[in-house]
């Protein structure tokens, strides 16, 4: 927060006087006015920081005034002062919603104090705000990227499964962004401003993951020199992100489970159980139900922790998201000195299958940026694998970028190449789709975001079997 501004009103001009003399030396800026009238106009034109106000006024009482100030910025804390001191009054004034109240016989360190506590209060109110502002920021629905109507409907569910307390489990590849997700639910709940913890349960050995996650007392086992809180503590109030919570081994699904039941730990050698508040979003890319089939994961934990699933489509299932997330890492890695892509490029990137999604396709952009010797990407700085469409990689090697090559030789212009290597690319990407969909041109089409017709004409275009 900048200097703070306070806001004094009295119609008495010697208390204005006294009041600002006294702040001016403990080093606030002061307003001081003995209109009432004017300090209404002052609140709306100024916005102080502190509204230091006398109780009984002609025409506007000090009520009227903290009821105006409340309105305009309900955290704005209001010192009401008054040469009527009674216990009503005092009711009257905290009920309204003043911050404090002071006789007007008060000492010079009882308004000091009084003062720097209510600044103290706004300072913090502020931060939270500007907290909770910055996450939100961060983290809102606009900056998980993706327009396409896969991602439209797990924004919706996002935004509806965020204001509630239920338990979450995000589904989806590696690379599809799961924490991402988990982290746009806690900056769009009720407990954004509390602690995001997250925890790799895939990272650890069982014995070490236990003390991270619940925490052990002093001389619980050698090393244990101190004690140290568990981040299920550390995440009091806010939430708890457990990533790939089908790596949890079986003993600390059990005490997990308890946990979430009892809303309660105990430290590893500890005997005290402690109280904990924390709303859990969990994420996977194991088949979970499988797992317990195969009695790797406990059913029991699984609905549990799975109160709200949120899937998240791999990006080959998200139509035009290619290009949108790839301007977006371009921006961040071209540094001002890579701005685009030629097309042959971009059709490259939008016909590729992402086995490893967004996160693939990031280290792609980045690694294009490194290698591009023009304002441009072009398809040489991509990967032969980018380049084979999502081909096995014999093909991805040597058959396209053999055809590639083949399509740009002989004395053409730059637009004729141009032409005959988007053909390849084409063909290579609609025979890929062919292949996956096992021929199904109603499946294939879907998936590449055209009609089944607009598919038949570019299949017979290129000469293809169905």
């Amino acid at each position: 927060m900048s200097e703070p501004r306070i806001l004094i009103v009295d119609d008495e001009p010697d208390m204005v006087e006294n009041v600002t003399r006294i702040l001016r030396r403990a080093g606030h800026r002061c307003t001081g006015v003995t209109d009432p009238a004017r300090a209404l106009a002052l609140l709306e034109s100024d916005r102080p920081d502190l509204l230091l106000t006398d109780l009984k006024m002609p025409e506007v009482d000090g009520l009227t005034l903290l009821r105006r100030a409340r309105t305009l910025d309900p955290a704005l804390p209001v010192v009401v002062i008054t040469a009527f001191a009674s216990i009503e009054s005092a009711v009257a004034a905290i009920k309204e919603g003043a911050f404090d109240y002071l006789p007007k016989n008060f000492s010079v360190d009882q308004l000091t104090v009084v003062v720097e506590r209510a600044l103290r209060q706004r300072r913090l109110q502020l931060e939270n705000v500007n907290l909770r502002a910055q996450l939100q920021t961060t983290f809102a629905f606009d900056n998980v990227l993706g327009r396409s109507p896969a991602m439209a409907e797990v924004f919706e569910l996002v935004r509806k499964a965020a204001r509630s307390e239920a338990n979450i489990l995000v589904v989806g590849e590696s690379g599809t962004g799961k924490e991402l997700i988990a982290r746009a639910v806690h900056a769009n709940s009720p407990r954004a401003a509390q602690p995001f913890v997250p925890v790799d349960c895939a990272s650890l050995p069982e014995n070490l993951l236990e003390s991270e996650l619940f925490g052990h007392e002093k001389g619980a086992f050698t090393g244990a020199v101190r004690t140290k809180p568990g981040l299920v503590e550390v995440a009091a109030g806010g939430t708890l992100f457990l990533d790939e919570i089908g790596e949890l081994p079986l003993g600390l699904q059990v005490k997990l489970l308890r946990a979430l039941q009892e809303r309660q730990i105990r430290r590893v050698g500890g005997t005290v159980l402690v109280d904990v508040d924390v709303r859990v979003v969990s994420a996977t890319n194991r088949d979970l139900a499988a797992a317990i089939a195969r009695g790797e994961f406990r059913e029991e934990l699984y609905y549990r922790v799975n109160v709200i699933e949120i899937r998240l489509p791999p990006l080959r299932e998200r139509t035009g998201d290619v290009r949108l997330l790839a301007a977006a890492f371009l921006k961040r890695y071209g540094q001002g000195r890579v701005l685009g892509y030629d097309e042959t490029a971009m059709a490259a990137l939008e016909a590729y299958r992402w086995p490893g999604n967004v996160r693939e396709l990031q280290n792609v952009v980045e690694r294009a940026c490194a290698l591009a010797e023009t304002q441009t990407i072009t398809a040489r700085d991509l990967p032969a694998t980018v380049l084979a469409g999502g081909r096995p990689a014999s093909a991805a090697a040597g058959e396209v970028p053999a055809a590639l090559k083949q399509a740009a030789t002989g004395d053409v212009g730059l637009r004729e190449a141009k032409d005959r290597w988007m053909s390849v690319l084409e063909a290579s990407y609609l025979r890929d789709l062919l292949e996956r969909h096992g021929g199904n041109v109603s499946a294939a089409a879907k998936t590449a975001g055209i009609d089944r017709k607009t598919f038949h004409r570019l299949i017979n275009k290129h000469g293809l079997k169905t």
